[in-house]
């Protein structure tokens, strides 16, 4: 296999469609640009959301109220049952989820939720845990450790 020997998969590139080759081609005429105007013109192009200078509907709708999603605290979840593949006595805090890929993503913290069984003894030290998975660790004789959430915003003076 060289690079000169390599080519798309059949059925991969198919043949485009031929604009301005007659009526009965379907595309003839105006080519599929519809009639006159701005859009039929070459090089035309209008944003989303544009109304022909009117103005737009987002900007019509009263904005009311206050939205919290932005200040929210976002979690990976891992459930309890995917500790299982960590040795029994495992110290699992956010390094090691991250290295066995069970926790992928920028999220702020890690919270463990209570879905699986615990097979073995594991120091858990995560962000947040659920009361279920909780008990279920303690349960096998391991210990839980919640770690203070890191603050995003400067601290105050």
């Amino acid at each position: 296999m060289r690079l000169h020997n390599l080519k798309p998969r059949p059925g991969a590139k198919h043949r485009t469609k031929r604009l301005g080759q007659g009526e009965s081609s379907g595309r003839g005429k105006t080519a599929g640009r519809g009639g006159k105007g701005q859009t039929a013109r070459s090089g035309s192009s209008i944003r989303i959301g544009f109304e022909g200078g009117q103005m737009p509907l987002i900007r019509r709708i009263p904005k009311r109220g206050f939205n919290n999603a932005q200040f929210t605290t976002a979690y990976s979840p891992v459930n309890v049952g995917d500790l299982n593949q960590f040795e029994d006595g495992a110290r699992v805090d956010e390094t090691a989820l991250r290295s066995v890929g069970l926790a992928n993503g920028p999220k702020l913290g890690i919270k463990i939720l209570g879905t699986g069984d615990l097979t073995k003894k594991l120091v858990v030290v995560v962000s947040a845990i659920s009361a279920s998975a909780k008990t279920k660790i303690e349960a096998k004789g391991g210990a839980v450790e919640i770690i203070a959430k890191k603050s995003s915003a400067p601290a105050k003076k």
